[in-house]
């Protein structure tokens, strides 16, 4: 415990200086171009090329300048760098550039050069009913008949204004169909947007509870249903600029369990009831200042939450959420990475359908994928050093235009974790009310698409130690 502690001081304070160093080396950079670069350049023309699909007011939008303004030529190449990276986040294109195309005297064209994804891309459905991957290849033994099938329908650009369609229809263990669609910008000052759903879904297995080893505990049906879920929602969104968003969304939620569930746990839902509808409201904001969404390694993201269950006591609920990422190159090819959390919920209460936690979600130490945390309070904490040490480019064999090349990054890392989950009404479970930690080091992988795979070998304060498996 005192080395993972020293190990994580020794993080912290590296982050620091290293955090201070850069902001001294930007500060007489900044010093140095002004001194040197006192003319100020128009931006002319704005072109944008490669967009088959995409509408090019959507790319627009996402540039940190436009036609017209006036920007001091030591700005210039830092503002043309964070347009590229704020249009490649849109999770649209799988490359794109933004350069200067043309200059004459103080006036200069930019090219906005994008290659495009695939959008509509119909994949087969097939995921594990566990709760990760390596609890059903372990726990499971990669048992088939706990296997959901079915297929996705998903559009991420139906009408060229980052809309997005999903269908989703799964059988097998459990069914399931999911429909969603999502216009990130409905008013001519792209600002604001809405999205609908309507999720409908029904198990033949079911997490009851959660026993005194942190271990889910299931109950099974084949001949019969334990739980049916159904839920409707809508939600308005706000994006005055690139990066910060707010989301408001309201929806109504149906929920009946089976009468095993009920004799298993009669806390799982208040008053020994079987079935419970509520509506629920949350406001979510999101703050984006980072290289790349999908694995930042420079910049911070942060997410702040607050979410309303119920209108009476019986279903009565409120939850207070913080979540932040904060990156700090050390070089060229490293980095360290601080992410955190914090959840409340409140009023405390002992019901099953209340107190998910750790587990679930961003709410996981790398270390304990097989376990699960119940409370009603909670933070964590991670630390990781990154390290590049292999990058490659692979040519497609066949021809195409966008998906030419082929990108990837490995990096090799060490972390470690810290968590709390307090929860008042259980006192002897192994990790409730107690500080846990966990460490390792692994690789990860960085690919087109959004795509991370983590590869990780780690250890915790149990004494358990292992390789796990995850995946964007």
């Amino acid at each position: 415990m005192r080395y993972l502690l020293s190990c994580i001081l020794l993080l912290l304070f590296i982050t620091v200086t290293a955090q201070e160093r850069a902001n001294e080396k930007i500060i007489q950079k900044n010093t140095q171009d002004s001194v040197v670069h006192s003319e100020n350049i128009l931006i002319g023309d704005i072109n944008v090329i490669g967009n088959k699909k995409t509408k090019e007011y959507i790319i627009l939008r996402e540039m940190a300048f436009k036609k017209g303004d006036v920007i001091a030529s030591s700005e210039l190449n830092a503002k043309l760098e964070l347009s590229r990276q704020l249009i490649y986040n849109t999770a649209l294109f799988v490359d794109d550039s933004v350069y200067i195309s043309n200059k004459i005297n103080n006036s200069v064209s930019v090219t906005v050069h994008v290659k495009e994804r695939w959008y509509f891309i119909p994949l087969p459905y097939f995921v594990v009913a566990d709760r990760n991957f390596n609890e059903w290849l372990v726990q499971s033994k990669a048992s088939l008949d706990r296997v959901d099938y079915g297929i996705r329908l998903s559009h991420s650009n139906f009408s060229g204004k980052n809309d997005k369609l999903n269908v989703l229809l799964v059988n097998g263990y459990d069914q399931q169909v999911s429909l969603r669609y999502q216009l990130p910008f409905v008013n001519k000052a792209l600002t604001k947007g809405f999205s609908v759903g309507f999720l409908y879904s029904r198990q033949h297995e079911m997490n009851y509870g959660t026993d005194l080893s942190n271990k889910q505990e299931f109950v099974k049906s084949d001949n019969d249903f334990t739980r049916v879920f159904t839920r409707f929602d809508i939600t308005y969104s706000y994006r005055p600029n690139q990066r910060f968003r707010h989301y408001v969304r309201f929806s109504f939620n149906d929920e009946w369990i089976g009468d095993t569930v009920l004799k298993l746990n009669q806390n799982y839902f208040p008053s020994l009831l079987k079935s419970i509808r509520y509506p629920d409201f949350s406001y979510t904001l999101q703050y984006y200042n980072a290289d790349y969404y999908a694995y930042p390694s420079k910049g911070f993201i942060g997410q702040a939450s607050i979410y309303k269950r119920g209108l009476n006591s019986i279903s009565d609920l409120w939850q207070i959420g913080l979540r932040g990422i904060y990156a700090v190159p050390l070089s060229e090819k490293s980095f360290l990475r601080f992410e955190g959390a914090a959840n409340i919920k409140f009023p405390y209460n002992p019901y099953f359908f209340s107190q998910a936690l750790f587990g679930y979600g961003f709410m996981q130490l790398r270390g304990l994928e097989y376990y699960v945390v119940d409370g009603m309070a909670g933070a964590l904490g991670k630390f990781t050093y990154a390290h590049q040490f292999l990058h490659f480019i692979v040519k497609n064999p066949f021809k195409s235009t966008t998906h030419d090349r082929i990108p990837f990054r490995f990096y090799a890392k060490i972390y470690g974790d810290l968590g709390y989950a307090y929860n008042p009404y259980v006192n002897n479970n192994l990790l409730n009310n107690t500080l846990m930690r966990t460490w390792g080091f692994g690789l990860d992988i960085v690919s087109i698409y959004d795509f991370v795979f983590r590869l990780e070998y780690s250890f915790n304060q149990l004494g358990n130690n292992g390789i796990y498996l995850h995946a964007n």
